[in-house]
C-alpha cells in the first residue's frame, strides 16, 4: 500500500515509537532533506532552521564544501581506528590546537561532546593525589550523559537517579564569583565551566566571571575546564565564546558546531596536562575518523575563507537589537551573543511558543520553560533573521491561542 504524503509523518512517529527507546518522547517533525537555512519534512513542509540540530549544522544543509570533503574522503578511506596514522586527524589537531590559543596543547580527538568532557575528567584524574580529586561546576550546567560527564552537571533531576559517581563535584550558582573563590580550595582537582549555560536557557555569566575562575584556579593550583561544546567554532562572533573574556584555559572541549553534522568532539589540552595520559590511558574506536575530520576541517576552512566569525557576530548583534524591539506580554527580552540566543518568555509558554513557530514555519527550540533557544546555522542571512523577527509577535499570539 502507497503512503499518503499527508500520513508520512504520522508513520513515521509510529515506526519511530516502535523501533526505538523512549529517551526523546515521540519527536513532532519527521525531516528529510535541507539546502542551506532550510528544511523539508515528510510531509513537504518547509522550514527556516533556527536551532540546527542544537547549534550542530555549523553550514546549514547540503553546504558543497562538506558535502564534497565528506564524498571525497569516503571514497577514498572511510575508517582505519588508531592502531594507525590518519592523515587527516593529525591535520585537524594540529589545526584545533592552533586555534585554542592553549600553549603547547595536544589534542584527543572524540564523537561527541560527552565523550570530549570524559577525556578532560580522565587527564585530570591520572595522576591528582588522593588529597586532590574534587571539582568545581555550576548549578543548571550541562555537560554530558556519560557517567563522568554527568557528574559534572549541575542539574539534579537528571543527575541524582544515576548516582554516584566515582568524584566528587560542589556545585555553585553560576556566575558567582565569590561563591566559586569560596569553593576553590586544596582538594579542587578542576573547575569545569561552561562560558555561557546552554542547556539552561542560553545564560551568559556576568561580565568577568571567567576571568574569576582562572584566579580562583591559579590561586589552589587547580585546572579550569572549559566547556565549549556549544559554544565554540564561531557561535558567539569569537571562535571560542571564552575569548570574549581573552582568558586562556587549561583544558577546552569542543564538538557539535565541529563537525557540521558528521560526530566529531575534541579535547584539547595545554602543555601543563599535555602529558598526563599515555599508551593505553584511554582511547576511541571512532575518534579522529578520516569522514569525521574531513567533515571538521571543511568547517574550519568555511568558516575562515567566508568569514563566518565576523557574520556571526554582525548579524547575531543586529537580529538581538531587533528582537529586543519587540512588544509583547509574552515577550521579555532577549539574552544571548553572536547566532547564540534565547528569547525570555512568560514562564510556562516556552512549548506553546515552540509549537507556533514550528506551525509557521520556524524550527526554534524551548530548551526551558521561559526560554526559546535561537542556535541557527553560522551562515544565517540578516534578511532569513529579519523573516522570523517580523512574524514574532504573530507566533506569540498562536501561542497564547494553543495556551487557553
Amino acid at each position: 500500500m502507497t503512503t499518503t504524503a499527508a500520513s508520512r509523518t504520522a508513520e513515521l512517529q509510529q515506526r519511530w515509537n516502535a523501533a526505538l527507546l523512549g529517551t526523546y518522547g515521540t519527536p513532532p517533525l519527521a525531516l528529510v532533506s535541507g539546502e542551506g537555512c532550510y528544511l523539508t519534512d515528510a510531509d513537504g513542509r518547509r522550514y527556516l532552521d533556527l536551532i540546527a540540530g542544537i547549534a550542530v549544522s555549523s553550514l546549514g544543509h547540503a553546504h558543497p564544501a562538506l558535502v564534497a570533503a565528506v564524498s571525497n574522503q569516503v571514497a577514498t578511506l572511510a575508517h582505519t581506528s588508531n592502531l594507525v596514522i590518519n592523515p587527516k586527524a593529525v591535520e585537524l589537531a594540529e589545526r584545533l590546537a592552533a586555534l585554542s590559543g592553549l600553549p603547547g596543547a595536544r589534542v584527543f580527538l572524540c564523537n561527541d561532546g560527552t565523550t570530549a568532557i570524559e577525556a578532560a575528567v580522565k587527564v585530570l584524574l591520572r595522576n591528582a593525589p588522593a588529597s586532590r580529586r574534587r571539582f568545581v561546576a555550576a548549578e543548571r550546567s550541562f555537560h554530558g550523559r556519560s557517567l563522568g560527564a554527568l557528574a559534572l552537571t549541575g542539574k539534579a533531576a537528571i543527575r541524582e537517579p544515576f548516582a554516584p559517581f566515582g568524584f566528587e563535584v560542589d556545585f555553585v550558582p553560576y556566575g558567582d564569583a565569590a561563591a566559586l573563590d569560596a569553593a576553590v580550595g586544596a582538594s579542587t582537582l578542576g573547575v569545569v565551566l561552561e562560558p555561557t549555560l546552554g542547556e539552561a536557557g542560553v545564560i551568559p555569566p556576568p561580565a568577568g566571571y571567567l576571568a574569576a575562575a582562572r584566579a580562583a584556579c591559579d590561586r589552589v593550583g587547580a585546572a579550569l575546564v572549559v566547556d565549549e561544546v556549544q559554544g565554540g567554532i564561531a557561535r558567539t562572533g569569537k571562535w571560542f565564546a571564552h575569548q570574549h573574556e581573552g582568558i586562556t584555559p587549561d583544558l577546552l572541549t569542543v564538538a557539535k558546531g565541529l563537525g557540521g553534522g558528521l560526530p566529531v568532539g575534541a579535547c584539547i589540552v595545554g602543555e601543563r596536562y599535555a602529558t598526563a595520559l599515555g599508551k593505553g590511558d584511554h582511547g576511541s574506536t571512532f575518534g579522529g575518523n578520516p569522514v569525521a575530520a574531513a567533515a571538521a576541517l571543511a568547517v574550519l576552512d568555511t568558516v575562515e575563507h567566508d568569514g563566518l566569525v565576523d557574520h556571526v557576530a554582525t548579524v547575531g548583534a543586529d537580529w538581538q537589537r531587533h528582537l529586543a524591539a519587540i512588544d509583547h506580554p509574552l515577550f521579555h527580552g532577549v539574552r544571548g551573543r553572536g547566532l547564540w540566543l534565547a528569547l525570555e518568555v512568560t514562564e510556562g509558554t516556552a512549548p506553546a511558543i515552540e509549537a507556533a513557530a514550528r506551525d509557521a514555519g520556524f524550527l526554534v527550540n524551548a530548551v526551558a520553560p521561559d526560554a526559546i533557544r535561537l542556535a541557527p546555522p553560522l551562515i544565517l542571512s540578516a534578511a532569513e533573521a529579519a523573516t522570523f523577527t517580523a512574524e514574532l509577535p504573530a507566533v506569540l499570539d498562536a501561542a497564547v491561542r494553543l495556551s487557553e
